[in-house]
């Protein structure tokens, strides 16, 4: 699949899923798992673990103080997201407020960017390249809900992780949904549903969102200087 092999961040799914396991693995491999360890063995598994639960309240006391500390203290903001994403990989900014249920999960390329009211579910990991830009009210969503109605009322769900590779742009007000790869250098369109894999180079949008065209060498020079300065003349 085309935006399997584009993909190149610096930390696997697997690498990320693994180690959240041996963090807890103390017992032997043969006793029963927990809920937590279906989880992240992207296995249907039941809500209600105990510490799934502080995780997600650990989480939500974190983005309550980054959400609330002053905006020019730029040191304090710096902190409480160490403290909150699991894994980083050069500069990055994220721009209050932000939402998350675990931080843990999530894999931050360098240079990324997320603007105001960025929500990750990670439940599963999502892992971002380098380069990445996330526009307003941006929405990437891991859980899903069994379709079998009594599974469903019991508390059953899976989480499913998200994927996106160097350099993608994401316009204002776009959700991802899990079990989706987007491929490097793609542009996702302001307000589209993402529920499949987008591949390398394209622009996509809509609800599903779907590949409109690939990127070529005209949007190279569309907004380039020289078209630039040649319009003003």
């Amino acid at each position: 699949m085309e935006s399997e092999k584009a993909f190149s961040a610096k930390i696997s799914l697997s690498e990320i899923i693994e180690q959240n396991i041996k963090k807890d693995s103390k017992t032997p491999m043969d006793r029963i798992r927990s809920e937590r360890e279906k989880a992240l063995a992207g296995e249907v598994f039941r809500q209600g673990d105990p510490d799934m639960a502080k995780r997600r309240k650990r989480a939500k006391h974190l983005c309550f103080l980054f959400n609330h500390t002053d905006p020019d203290d730029e040191e304090g903001h710096k902190k409480l997201l160490e403290e909150l994403i699991g894994s980083t990989s050069g500069e990055y900014c994220i721009t209050a407020p932000f939402y998350c249920d675990y931080g843990t999960y999530i894999s931050l390329g360098s240079r990324f960017f997320a603007n105001y009211n960025c929500t990750i579910l990670d439940g599963a990991p999502v892992v971002f390249g380098d380069d990445v830009r996330i526009g307003p009210d941006c929405t990437f969503v891991t859980p899903s809900h069994v379709p079998d109605p009594q599974m469903r009322k019991e508390g059953y769900e899976i989480l499913l992780p998200i994927r996106v590779g160097n350099n993608v742009w994401f316009g204002a007000g776009v959700t991802v949904l899990g079990n989706v790869t987007i491929g490097d250098d793609s542009i996702i369109a302001a307000g589209s549903v993402v529920t499949r894999d987008i591949p390398s180079g394209v622009l996509a949008a809509g609800i599903p969102c779907r590949v409109i065209r690939n990127l070529d060498e005209s949007d190279k020079t569309k907004y380039s200087r020289e078209h630039t300065e040649n319009n003003q003349k």
